[in-house]
């Protein structure tokens, strides 16, 4: 679940175990602990957790306790706000205010490069990034001309909302970095292979886990981070294409999926999965554990609990899905999994 998309949450006691991270301040346990310890792990990171320097560092420190432990993959939205940012600048080329459009792109760029500031890095690191994001930027202010008239439809609006999630990669890998993790920012139009139905591209999952599989696995197989852009595929012929809107989250269950990932975290800004929007009514209740099947009926009867594409392919592969809150680690959130003893708090 997106912040974005949050009304009813998508996180009582149901099993009486430790919640994931219980005992480790601020840390990840993942419940197959007592394995192998090589099963991989999927977060997932909302616009809402990634909003600022401050907010990257702290689940930066949520991925580094679990790259303790176990491979881990990371998902990651665009900066809160960004997106929707990124889609009037394709009104206003749209209406031909190109000069608004590119005032708009250059804050956008800066509000960015900001956060890049207040990471800290270390002066070589800085500069690296700081190249990265300067390609970025052109690529953007390309898109963005100060004069003249752009034909705009809706593959331009998907090249336009690209550009939250891929400098989001960029410094969230960054993030990382500073908090000594090894970690890559990695383009999801590599290998998410999608159909040209743009703002709404479906990906092809065959395709795409094969081509996932080639680039992520030796990065996982060397205790590499890749940080992956959710939202974003590209068609055969290498047009970018987004998922639709809210999709990070459906971007995190097929990533997931690629690396036969045995959990998915979904981090976002709500405590779980609850009875009801908690901002509407009192009587909201929490859900500690539910089935793929009542999550699909939440989901179904309005509850905007998680994107719909999510249990499918958890439901495919067995993975476990967990919604958690990243500014409260220490709560348990709410699992599902294939089967739920239900119960809320």
């Amino acid at each position: 679940m997106n912040p974005e998309q949050q009304q009813a949450g998508p996180n009582a006691e149901a099993e009486v175990r430790p919640a994931p991270g219980a005992g480790v301040p601020g840390g990840w346990e993942p419940s197959w602990s007592e394995g192998s310890g090589k099963e991989v792990v999927a977060f997932k990171f909302g616009g809402s957790s990634l909003a600022g320097a401050q907010r990257m560092m702290h689940a930066a420190s949520l991925v580094r306790e679990a790259a303790q432990s176990s491979p881990i993959v990371v998902v990651v939205s665009a900066m809160k706000g960004v997106t929707n940012r990124l889609l009037e600048l394709g009104q206003l080329l749209a209406l031909t205010r190109s000069l608004a459009a590119r005032t708009e792109a250059l804050t956008i760029i800066e509000a960015h490069l900001a956060v890049l500031r207040d990471l800290n890095l270390r002066a070589r690191d800085h500069e690296q990034v700081a190249h990265e994001l300067e390609l970025l930027s052109r690529d953007l202010l390309h898109e963005t001309p100060s004069f003249g008239h752009v034909v705009v439809n809706s593959a331009t609006y998907d090249r336009l909302a690209s550009f939250g999630e891929r400098f989001a990669a960029r410094l969230f890998a960054a993030a990382l970095l500073a908090s000594g993790v090894t970690a890559v920012p990695v383009a999801s139009s590599d290998f998410v292979v999608t159909c040209d139905t743009f703002r709404e591209a479906r990906p092809d999952l065959e395709y795409t886990r094969h081509r996932g599989r080639q680039v992520l696995l030796p990065l996982l197989e060397a205790r590499i981070v890749p940080v992956i852009t959710g939202f974003i595929g590209a068609t055969p012929d290498g047009r970018i294409t987004t998922l639709g809107r809210n999709s990070s989250d459906y971007s995190g269950a097929l990533i997931a999926h690629v690396v036969d990932a045995a959990e998915l975290v979904i981090w976002t800004d709500v405590d779980g999965v609850y009875t009801a929007n908690p901002k509407e009514s009192d009587e909201a209740k929490l859900l500690h554990e539910l089935s793929y099947d009542e999550a699909h009926a939440l989901a179904a009867n309005g509850a905007k609990v998680i994107h719909p594409h999510v249990l499918p392919l958890a439901a495919q592969s067995g993975m476990t899905v967990w919604i958690r809150n990243t500014f409260k680690p220490e709560r348990r959130g709410t699992r599902i999994g294939a089967q739920a003893n239900g119960g809320a708090a």
